[in-house]
């Protein structure tokens, strides 16, 4: 299960490698910036590099991504595993890229904006692409209710947190349960662990000396 962040680079990694070929993989600061971003985006956040690396780090361990070195230590950029992992097809990461970055959409929604990312031949094949990704022996998708004056239900990826359709149709909004994320507790973790390793590296100095 993926938490909010770790779903926000997922599906920037999914939508550069399609939108913008010459610059994938991603570098922090490139993923971030594209995270970021307001366009395209719901809900829009504003993540700074140090979660962002939390978040790298979480997919890695997931499997969903994976570094790529080049000839020094700047050049480390990421790239996504999506692909291989969920054994995806091009149309199907091309749906799950848009629900992970936009939340809910209709199959018009999803149809009107996957140009860049797949041309679909029409909505028969944007609703069959959902089927087959709903069902998946993992299921990947599942469909939403419709709240009252929607035309259509929507679709939501399941690849967070579990989706609480009751707090759903009782809110009468598209905003669903978004997963708790525990980067405050992780960051501090972290620091704390650096700050263990230099004093040991102090130690291991004065005793060197």
């Amino acid at each position: 299960m993926l938490d909010s962040i770790e779903e926000r680079i997922l599906g920037v990694l999914l939508e550069k490698e399609k939108t913008t070929p010459d610059y994938y993989p991603m570098t922090i600061n490139a993923i971030m910036t594209a995270c970021n971003q307001k366009s395209a985006r719901n809900p829009v956040v504003n993540y700074n590099e140090e979660l962002i690396k939390i978040g790298i780090d979480g997919l890695r361990k997931k499997g969903l991504a994976n570094t790529v070195t080049g000839g020094g230590a700047k050049s480390v950029k990421y790239k996504h595993n999506a692909t291989n992992h969920f054994e995806l097809e091009n149309n199907e990461e091309a749906v799950l890229c848009l629900l992970l970055l936009r939340g809910p959409l209709t199959s018009g929604e999803i149809n009107s904006n996957s140009n860049r990312l797949y041309s679909f031949e029409n909505l028969n094949e944007v609703s069959s692409t959902l089927q087959d990704l709903i069902g998946k022996e993992t299921p990947l998708v599942m469909g939403l209710p419709k709240l009252h004056g929607q035309k259509e239900g929507r679709f939501v990826h399941l690849l967070g947190s579990e989706v609480d359709v009751e707090a759903y149709l009782e809110s009468g909004s598209e905003v669903l349960l978004e997963t708790k994320s525990n980067y405050e507790e992780r960051l501090e973790a972290l620091e704390i662990e650096v700050a263990e390793l230099k004093g040991i590296i102090d130690q291991l100095k004065v005793l060197l000396d």
